[in-house]
C-alpha cells in the first residue's frame, strides 16, 4: 500500500512527505490530524519491511476512544490493507503485517517504563496528556521519525522544548483542512465564535491559547516542589469503572500552593488505593481528605490503617472551595499531566443564551475535586493582591504557517 491508495487530506500529504525528524500537528477539533497521521503509519508499515511503529497515548481508555478506534476504522474499511495485515492482536493491540512490520498501541506510566523497547517511528497522540520525561525517553529510542498531535488548549512541553528547534516541523491545521467533515459539524465549530472567541481560536483555528470560561486561571507549571514546602494534606476522589480515582498531594510555601498528582486510574478497589498510596510514598500518618459521599470506602481505608476523613461539604461547598483556591497561586508539577488537562478544561456551565452560570460543569474534575476537598477542610482564604501582581502577561499567538498556506 502506498500514499496513492488513500483518499486523503492535505494533512496526510504534509505528514507523509515531511523530512523532519519531529513533525508536530497542532490542530483544532475535527481537523483530521490523527486520522491523517495513522494513514501515514499504515503506509510506512506496508512500504518498508520489519518496521516497528509505536502509537502512544496518556492511557489506554484515551487510545481506545481515539487513535486506536481510528486505526481500526481505517483497517476495516480497506480490503487492500486487510490483505497486507497478517493479524490484529486485540489483547496486545498490535497490527502485525506480512512483511514483518508492526504497529503497536501503548501507554506508559512513567519515564522508566518508557525506556523499554526501540522503534523506527513514534506517534504521540494528544501529546498534552503525555509527560515530557516519558516522551523524551521514547524519542531517544526512535530511529527515523516522530509524529505528535494535540489540541492547543494551552502551552506545554511541545512549545517549551520543541517548536522552533532544528529538525522540527510545525503544522497548524483546523477543520477547514478536513475535506471529509460534514457541513453541519463545520458550521457548529464556526458558531463557537458567537459564544466564546478564545474557544473559537483554539478549536476552530488551531491557535494556542487558554479557553475562556475556565474556572481556574491562577495555575502555573513548575518542574518540582520546593524541598521545604510544608505538607498540608492528600486529597482523594473515588471512582471505578467510568470515573477515575484521583489522588493529589498539596503543600504550601510562602502563601502559595504546590500540587502534585499521585495517581489517576479506573477500576481501583479500596485495597488497590491503599497499595497506590503506599507506592506513592504517602505515610499512614498523613491526613487524607476524601469524598464524604463514600463513607464505606473511607471506613475501609481507615481500617486498613490510613488517617482518612471526609470532606466538610455543605451548602454551596463547591463554589466555596473554588473561591478559596482562586485566592492562591496554584503551582502544578509538570509531571501532573492529568491534573493539568483537567484545569485546562474545567469550565463554568452556560445557559441557553451562552452566558456563564455560577456552577462548574461536573466533568474533568477527578483531580480537581480532591483539591477542593483539601481546600474545604484545611485552607483559609488569602488576600488576592499579591497573586494578581504575579500573573503573567498574555502570550503571543503561535505562528500560523500552515493555515496561511490555504485560502482564508
Amino acid at each position: 500500500m502506498t500514499a496513492n491508495n488513500y483518499e486523503a487530506s492535505v494533512l496526510f500529504k504534509r505528514n507523509y512527505l515531511s523530512a523532519a525528524h519531529i513533525v508536530i500537528n497542532q490542530g483544532g477539533t475535527s481537523s483530521g490530524k490523527t486520522y491523517a497521521i495513522e494513514q501515514v503509519l499504515f503506509c510506512l508499515a506496508c512500504e518498508k519491511d520489519d518496521q516497528v511503529i509505536t502509537v502512544v497515548g496518556q492511557d489506554m481508555p484515551n487510545l481506545k476512544a481515539g487513535a486506536l478506534r481510528d486505526a481500526l476504522n481505517l483497517y476495516n474499511k480497506s480490503d487492500q490493507l486487510k490483505l497486507l495485515v497478517k493479524n490484529y492482536n486485540k489483547t496486545d493491540r498490535i497490527f502485525e503485517f506480512h512483511n514483518g512490520s508492526i504497529i503497536e498501541f501503548k501507554s506508559y506510566s512513567n519515564a522508566q517504563d518508557a525506556k523499554s523497547g526501540k522503534r523506527d517511528y513514534l506517534f504521540i497522540n494528544e501529546a498534552n496528556g503525555v509527560e515530557w520525561h516519558i516522551f523524551n525517553e521514547l524519542a531517544l529510542r526512535t530511529k527515523t521519525r516522530i509524529f505528535i498531535d494535540y489540541n492547543p488548549n494551552y502551552e506545554f512541553w511541545v512549545h517549551d522544548n520543541l517548536i522552533g528547534k532544528p529538525g522540527v516541523e510545525l503544522i497548524i491545521s483546523d477543520h477547514r483542512h478536513n475535506p471529509f467533515l460534514d457541513k453541519a459539524m463545520a458550521d457548529r465549530i464556526e458558531r463557537t465564535k458567537d459564544q466564546d472567541e478564545e474557544e473559537w481560536r483554539v478549536y476552530a483555528r488551531g491557535l494556542t491559547g487558554k479557553v475562556k470560561g475556565l474556572v481556574f486561571k491562577n495555575w502555573f507549571i513548575v518542574d518540582d516542589i520546593p524541598a521545604d514546602a510544608r505538607l498540608i494534606a492528600v486529597g482523594l476522589d473515588f471512582g471505578f469503572t467510568n470515573d477515575q480515582t484521583g489522588c493529589i498531594e498539596v503543600r504550601t510555601q510562602n502563601g502559595e500552593l504546590w500540587i502534585d498528582e499521585l495517581f489517576y486510574d479506573t477500576e481501583l478497589t479500596n485495597k488497590d488505593i491503599a497499595a497506590r498510596l503506599q507506592a506513592a510514598g504517602v505515610s499512614k500518618s498523613t491526613e487524607i481528605i476524601a469524598d464524604s459521599a463514600e463513607p464505606k470506602s473511607i471506613e475501609e481505608l481507615r481500617r486498613l490503617g490510613w488517617h482518612i476523613t471526609g470532606a466538610k461539604k455543605g451548602a454551596d461547598s463547591i463554589n466555596n472551595s473554588i473561591d478559596i483556591l482562586k485566592r492562591y497561586k496554584l503551582n502544578i508539577t509538570r509531571r501532573s499531566v492529568n491534573l493539568r488537562n483537567e484545569l485546562g478544561r474545567y469550565g463554568w456551565k452556560k445557559d441557553r443564551s451562552g452566558k456563564a452560570m455560577n456552577e462548574p460543569v461536573d466533568t474533568w474534575n477527578h483531580l480537581i475535586d480532591p483539591l477542593r476537598y483539601v481546600a474545604l477542610n484545611k485552607l483559609k482564604i488569602k488576600p488576592v493582591a499579591a497573586l494578581r501582581s504575579r500573573l503573567p502577561n498574555k502570550t503571543k499567538d503561535q505562528p500560523n504557517s500552515f493555515s496561511e498556506f490555504f485560502t482564508k
